[in-house]
């Protein structure tokens, strides 16, 4: 890969990743429930779904899901109800008592929960596939071997996500942090993390 391509590259990337999504609003409600820092396990299992959606479509399988409307749609609306069932649990979430410094309340979530429900939003996204059936040939020359070409394809792609996600949206949400000092704060975050993760829910069965 040339370093003109891979620096368009790199610009689209970080256009993508800025662009709000089911990843941006998990990653900021991780944030919020558990910490900046602990917030990254939830990243890491949203990167490891997108490097899944890239070898799919560079093993040509993403062809298969591109054309197969039945298979498509299956797997549209399972990430479409996951997502709901994400933000229906946010909204009836119980608030917890406020700690008697006044400082914010931590959910203490395990790593592998945050992790496993990363990987799960952004795997159970087919658009992700088609998406990226469109964006990765344009970074691709066939003439050249593949797989080196796939490997910084992908390492640049995660590595800017991972950057996206933990220094732009997992710190604008370290500004809502403090609402989760008292219960009728968490109660507000509650309801409104979960009606974004059911919008997102919503617009993934909805559009086509």
């Amino acid at each position: 890969m040339t370093l003109s391509l891979w620096l368009a590259l790199v610009g689209a990337g970080a256009l993508i990743s800025l662009t709000p999504g089911a990843g941006a609003v998990n990653t900021m409600s991780n944030a919020i429930a558990s910490g900046w820092r602990r917030s990254l396990w939830g990243i890491l299992g949203q990167q490891v779904a997108l490097v899944v959606h890239i070898v799919i479509v560079a093993a040509g399988v993403g062809v298969l899901v591109a054309s197969s409307p039945i298979l498509f749609e299956v797997i549209r609306y399972a990430g479409a109800a996951y997502l709901i069932y994400l933000g229906v649990r946010q909204f009836l979430a119980r608030p917890q008592d406020a700690t008697e410094d006044g400082s914010a309340i931590l959910v203490r979530e395990s790593a592998w929960s945050m992790f496993r429900r990363g990987l799960l939003v952004n795997l159970t996204n087919p658009k992700a596939i088609v998406f990226f059936l469109a964006f990765v040939p344009q970074f691709i020359r066939p003439d050249q071997p593949l797989i080196p070409q796939y490997t910084v394809l992908s390492a640049t792609v995660v590595a800017i996500d991972i950057a996206v996600m933990w220094f732009v949206f997992a710190i604008a949400a370290r500004g809502l942090a403090r609402l989760t000092r008292t219960p009728s704060g968490q109660k507000i975050l509650g309801r409104i993390f979960g009606s974004l993760f059911v919008g997102v829910g919503v617009l993934l069965a909805a559009v086509h």
